[in-house]
């Protein structure tokens, strides 16, 4: 599928979150798992090329499945005739894993996100803060108080982004499946 071009999207000074052409909706039957993967693939490219081993970064297809189908999955959609099918973003809410979670998400009040990503093409012009806005809003339609989310300590970069949003770190945690120590983070909404 073409790529979007530039002239045809928003940048990143232009941009504000709610004037982005998008779409932000429940993963539908339909969805492509495969697309998601590929998408997860190429957004976590920049951990892998550091060294730092995400599950989303190497997940197959089954492993996605299992994952969206195991939580709130949501999707962003660009408003553009040619992408208007072409999943741009996605993240899970209050995914279950059978794997021990971290203290901090099993707290009365917290919700928790996973597996966000957007496409690296498209950073920094709002469509990651609409799909953080849609967990926030459903996290509070389910009675939370708190979202935090599980994140690589190494990443700095990513630590910023966070920070900017509000989040503090309020937990160290070892994921069974990655090559580093993450770092989880919080903030009231």
């Amino acid at each position: 599928m073409d790529q979007p071009k530039p002239s045809q999207l928003p940048t990143a000074a232009e941009s504000k979150p709610d004037s982005v052409p998008l779409t932000v909706r429940r993963f539908l039957t339909g969805d492509s798992i495969e697309e998601i993967t590929h998408l997860l693939h190429r957004a976590y490219a920049r951990q892998k090329a550091i060294g730092l081993d995400p599950l989303a970064g190497r997940q197959d297809y089954a492993r996605t499945l299992d994952r969206v189908l195991n939580s709130e999955c949501y999707l962003a959609f660009m408003d553009h005739e040619q992408d208007s099918q072409r999943i741009v973003g996605v993240v899970l809410l209050n995914e279950h894993e059978q794997v021990t979670f971290p203290d901090y998400f099993l707290r009365e009040g917290v919700a928790h996100f996973a597996m966000f990503a957007v496409d690296p093409t498209l950073q920094a012009i709002g469509v990651g803060t609409r799909l953080l806005d849609t967990c926030t809003k459903r996290a509070r339609e389910l009675g939370n108080t708190q979202l935090a989310l599980s994140m690589a300590r190494p990443d700095a970069a990513l630590l910023r982004y966070y920070q900017r949003r509000g989040y503090e770190q309020v937990q160290d945690w070892q994921w069974p499946y990655t090559n580093y120590v993450s770092l989880i983070l919080a903030r009231d909404i």
